[in-house]
């Protein structure tokens, strides 16, 4: 039964006063940190110096991850994980933002809530999907009275609501509970469902065996009754898979030539990995493309600070999105002082690269409506050793930065050591990090950085020769290390290889940074890699940030051109009329 909109504090309230049984998930539980809201609704000393201005994040509170994220008669819908009492993990409902451009958005009363007994101690994970008469479906995660996790689904309650301001819960819920042999406490997150020429619904749901994960696959004719299929999709030794997401694109842009992705979010390791190859409805089976790595391993779509993503078709513009959560990297008491924690990345297009060997990705066009002040540098020449600051910009904190590089002596690229063969670039980067003087790199960006230099994260590439096939090896890094003056924080390289012959590109490569306080989301290659880091600056704060080229490499290397552009803040409020005008 759906609650009336003037009631659905009160109810909210009394559902979250519930205990919780114990669950499989790694989020840790800080019991004493569930209720932290001062009088009139707001939490103690909100401290916004360090929040994002144009990523999405509510006013306040704990966010994770995207879910059911959709369009509906013309306006985008993102669902998310949200604890409404607290800045850590904890009481989790499905709250709700609206927009019509993916960039400015409303935020409305949470959706989905504990109500009933099928999800009376919680709202996880997961998706929507819009059925063939037009009507949306949420299929969700919830946590039972006895800790088991089961599948429901919920509908709108008034179609004729372009915002899907309230939703109903069917009484027949679970539609899908943990059958046996299946572990009912990691058993989580079902994807977006999808209709097979045979008139059945199929989805994916998340769970594991010991430390097998697994990718368990559902049909139904109605969308009420589901049946295990007796095989798993997919499965791996890498533990729990959680998040799934099973999509089809379209092979080098040849239509009808499409391969289905699967990606699996880990909970081991809190990375993601996918792999695409054939899909077949008939015999239930999925066998990835041989040429790519099945494992911890495995293809990211970003190898940064990004997590628990979800995609979703976008029938307006014809493009697939991709959504992600970004994590703090502070600390827990950093998380309550500042009164919030948790930032959705930049929705990103994404799709099949002509070569046919990964996935790509780009910043929605929408973002591009926030520019504003302008500064371009064209062929300038960064000597080995130098760096220069990129002046001009009124908020160097809240940026985004379009730059080419290009390497003028490949020659003297450095040897790559035999001992890096397999081992990941993350391990590669820490070894060769941005103060590291090198032979061609590395060279690249200092963000959010302080007068004096002393706090800066480095996003740069480096350039090895013999590599595995005897092609130069682009390596791409967000180094944080002299990030803060701040003690307790997580200030991990990041890093990956990018799959570009920088011999046939003239040795440019370019290089796309987005910069909002306390998030640095980096594009390298048009797309080919993608790297989030979270950093949190004690002098490098808004007006005192500044941005700088820089090149500690032998060689020396040209700004063929620069294109940077201060970033207005997108419009987050709780108005719907905003959303109509």
């Amino acid at each position: 039964m759906a609650i009336q909109p003037i009631t659905w504090v009160v109810f909210l309230l009394l559902a979250l006063s519930s205990s919780w049984p114990i669950a499989e998930a790694s989020h840790r539980v800080f019991a004493d940190l569930q209720s932290l809201e001062a009088e009139g609704g707001r939490a103690v000393d909100v401290d916004d110096s360090l929040r994002t201005g144009y990523h999405f994040q509510p006013p306040m509170h704990w966010i994770n991850d995207p879910n059911g994220v959709m369009y509906y008669k013309g306006v985008y819908h993102l669902f998310y994980q949200y604890n409404p009492k607290g800045a850590v993990w904890g009481n989790i409902v499905w709250a709700h933002a609206v927009s019509t451009d993916l960039v400015n958005w409303v935020m409305l009363p949470p959706a989905i809530y504990p109500t009933a007994p099928f999800d009376v101690n919680g709202c996880w994970s997961g998706s929507a999907t819009v059925l063939p008469d037009g009507t949306p479906a949420i299929m969700y995660t919830g946590i039972d009275a006895d800790g088991r996790q089961v599948q429901n689904v919920a509908y709108p309650k008034d179609l004729s609501d372009p915002y899907l301001r309230e939703w109903v819960k069917p009484d027949y819920n679970p539609v899908i509970a943990p059958s046996p042999g299946i572990n009912a406490t990691a058993f989580r997150d079902p994807t977006t469902a999808w209709r097979g020429t045979d008139g059945l619904w199929r989805l994916v749901i998340g769970t594991k065996d010991n430390q097998r994960g697994l990718a368990v696959l559902y049909r139904s004719r109605d969308f009420r009754r589901w049946v295990p299929v007796r095989r798993p999709l997919h499965h791996g030794d890498t533990g729990m898979w959680e998040c799934p997401d099973f999509y089809p694109v379209t092979s080098h842009g040849v239509l009808g030539d499409v391969k289905h992705v699967l990606k699996v979010s880990l909970d081991l390791t809190r990375f993601e990995y996918y792999t695409f190859g054939a899909y077949d409805h008939a015999t239930e089976t999925y066998v990835p493309d041989a040429a790519l790595a099945d494992g911890d391993d495995g293809l990211r779509y970003d190898y940064g600070n990004f997590y628990a993503s979800k995609t979703f078709l976008d029938p307006a513009k014809q493009r697939r999105v991709l959504w992600g959560w970004a994590n703090e990297s502070d600390s827990t008491a950093d998380d309550v002082r500042k009164g919030w924690a948790g930032v959705q990345a930049i929705p990103r297009k994404i799709w099949l690269a002509a070569n046919g060997k990964q996935l790509m990705q780009w910043p929605v066009a929408e973002v591009e409506s926030l520019r504003g002040n302008h500064v371009n540098i064209t062929d300038r020449l960064v000597k080995g050793g130098d760096y220069f600051e990129v002046l001009g910009l009124t908020t160097p904190a809240q940026a985004d930065v379009e730059v080419s590089f290009a390497a003028m002596d490949l020659a003297k690229a450095e040897q790559f050591d035999p001992a890096w063969r397999g081992v990941d670039a993350q391990t590669v980067c820490a070894a060769r990090a941005a103060d590291v003087k090198g032979g061609v790199g590395p060279f690249g960006l200092w963000v959010l950085a302080s007068d004096e230099l002393r706090e800066r994260t480095a996003v740069f590439f480096r350039v090895f020769k013999d590599g595995d096939d005897g092609k130069h090896v682009v390596l791409m890094c967000n180094d944080p290390s002299r990030s803060s003056y701040a003690d307790h924080l997580y200030k991990q390289s990041f890093a990956g290889f990018i799959d570009i012959d920088i011999v046939k590109t003239g040795g440019k490569i370019p290089l796309r940074t987005l910069i909002d306080h306390s998030m640095v989301e980096s594009f390298g290659g048009h797309g080919r890699m993608s790297i989030l880091s979270r950093v949190y600056p004690t002098k490098a704060v808004g007006d005192k940030a500044r941005l700088y080229v820089f090149n500690h490499g032998e060689s020396d290397i040209k700004i063929t051109h620069l294109n940077a552009y201060d970033m207005r803040s997108a419009k987050i409020s709780t108005d719907i009329n905003q959303l109509i005008r």
